[in-house]
């Protein structure tokens, strides 16, 4: 049953934003959507953990699974119509580019999530798709069967350019612009509130030529039949076009641009205050309710904040929801309510049940150095994988493989099923993650006799056991049976969580 939309106000969810939406989130509650989801980009997008080191916390490629089922479902048990529109645009999809693109499950993922949005709108709100010319076209299209064409606010072009003019790549221009497709939930009903930026030094130079006695710089102009001095200092600007050229690109070595560089948080996609900014106050008033259903480093969610609006927040990483919620802290002076990550026993048995691609991308993120895949599909019989610290004597780091099972009775076949899992993926050892300690001692008891595995001065067997509920029973980070694993010092994630979560107002359903 969802929450009330004040219930839920200022919250973080940890989750897929579709599977939030439909069980947290009530319709027509929002006044305001902007989402910077995944662009079809192919490639991997990182967070700084500290120093130079970096953790991966999505991978932008897409392939057709269960999960491209399922968003078809969903789309044609809420709305037929909308439903047709994508069959017939995956249809055109895979004649152009054929049935191996990653595009068709791409356009099915962000399709789902789009027709969920639309649902939380309310008859005055307003939605705001950031994109990039990878795919921005396609989810036009998306976009315009979602929201109807008549509903098109406008396409702005954030032409963020860089001091340096940019770097060459190939034989085409530098890439230096991407897209906002911004629709209401009905145009005319929509919020919009007119925004206005500084005149160029030209501008003024020729047209606020005239001096008057007291200094001040004005034009004339024509109102009914009469000549009227337009005063410099009255004016409020030009006003805002769909072009944005003034608001610059963050980028990690700012030391050009050194504005940006009290905002950067270390996530690759993150967006300058000063856009979301522009799209609030164009779009909201003080006191409404901002959307972010891809909320990433919560620049939207931070933005809405210090302009005095309501927001909720979600992300599918826990990483992620850790960092917004540091960042809520260190900016804005709040602690925000978190929902979906376990802060005890019950709550992890509870998502184990109702989500357990989240449930399994939680519980590898407690062990450090652990990667977990990012698709809910099975990725060579593994759901993460990392790399031992320790060169072997062929001078390469050796694979370590995870698994993650959060069902009440797991037993020993799953285990040989992971060991042909590592097997396949020439992995050197691999460690199977369970939700009850009861559980983890059975299995450990049938792998008694099991072969050791050597690592330097690190000796276990070659599948480890480790229950979550260990987890919460002890008060050391972590006392999982891996060995040294790369990133494991910097990638502590949510196992710093012990300290910070209890600074947090986050009451749990």
């Amino acid at each position: 049953m969802p929450n009330s939309a004040r219930a839920i106000d200022n919250t973080l969810f940890f989750g897929d934003c579709l599977r939030v939406i439909s069980e947290e989130m009530p319709a027509d509650s929002v006044d305001l959507i902007y989402l910077d989801p995944p662009f079809n980009s192919k490639r991997n997008y990182n967070m700084n953990v500290g120093g130079k080191a970096q953790a991966t916390v999505f991978r932008d490629t897409w392939k057709w699974s269960d999960e491209q089922v399922q968003a078809l479902n969903f789309i044609g048990t809420h709305d037929v119509d909308v439903r047709q529109a994508v069959d017939t645009l995956i249809d055109f999809v895979t004649i152009v580019m054929g049935e191996r693109t990653g595009l068709r499950a791409y356009l099915v993922y962000m399709a789902a999530r789009l027709l969920a949005c639309r649902s939380l709108l309310k008859e005055t709100g307003s939605i705001y798709l950031h994109c990039d010319p990878t795919a921005g076209h396609y989810l036009k299209l998306l976009m315009d069967a979602i929201f109807g064409s008549k509903n098109v606010i406008s396409q702005i072009v954030w032409n963020y350019g860089t001091p340096s003019g940019g770097r060459a790549s190939g034989k085409k221009p530098v890439k230096s612009h991407e897209l906002l497709l911004a629709y209401a939930k009905k145009y005319g009903k929509h919020v919009y509130n007119r925004q206005y930026t500084p005149y160029k030094e030209k501008y003024i130079k020729d047209w606020f030529r005239h001096i008057d006695e007291d200094g001040r710089a004005y034009r004339t102009r024509s109102r009914k039949g009469k000549i009227v001095r337009q005063y410099l200092d009255e004016s409020p600007g030009m006003p805002l076009s769909n072009t944005w050229s003034d608001i610059m690109q963050l980028y990690s070595s700012a030391g050009w641009y050194p504005t940006t560089r009290k905002e950067l948080t270390g996530l690759d996609t993150q967006k300058p205050l000063a856009l979301l900014e522009r799209v609030i106050r164009a779009s909201s008033k003080e006191g409404d309710l901002v959307f972010d259903p891809f909320c990433g480093c919560g620049t939207a969610v931070v933005a809405a904040n210090s302009l005095n609006r309501r927001w909720i927040g979600i992300d599918v990483e826990p990483m992620i929801v850790d960092l917004m919620a540091r960042r809520l802290r260190e900016e804005c002076g709040i602690d925000p309510n978190i929902r979906g990550i376990p802060y005890n026993f019950e709550q992890a048995e509870r998502l184990a049940k109702t989500a357990p691609f989240e449930f399994e991308r939680w519980a590898l993120r407690l062990v450090p150095g652990a990667q977990p895949n990012f698709r809910q599909v099975g990725d060579g019989g593994l759901d993460g994988r990392a790399y031992v610290d320790i060169k072997d004597e062929n001078g390469k780091q050796p694979l370590f493989g995870f698994q993650v099972k959060g069902g009440a009775s797991v037993g020993r076949p799953a285990v040989d099923a992971f060991a042909g899992a590592l097997q396949k993926n020439k992995c050197a050892a691999g460690l199977f993650i369970v939700l009850k300690e009861d559980i983890a001692n059975r299995l450990r008891s049938s792998l008694a006799t099991q072969n050791s595995v050597a690592f330097g001065k690190w000796t276990g067997g070659q599948i480890g056991v480790w229950s979550v509920e260990d987890w919460f029973i002890r008060n050391e980070v972590c006392l999982a049976p891996v060995p040294p694993l790369v990133g494991a010092g910097e990638t502590l994630g949510l196992l710093k969580s012990r300290e910070w979560q209890r600074g947090l107002n986050m009451p749990q359903p």
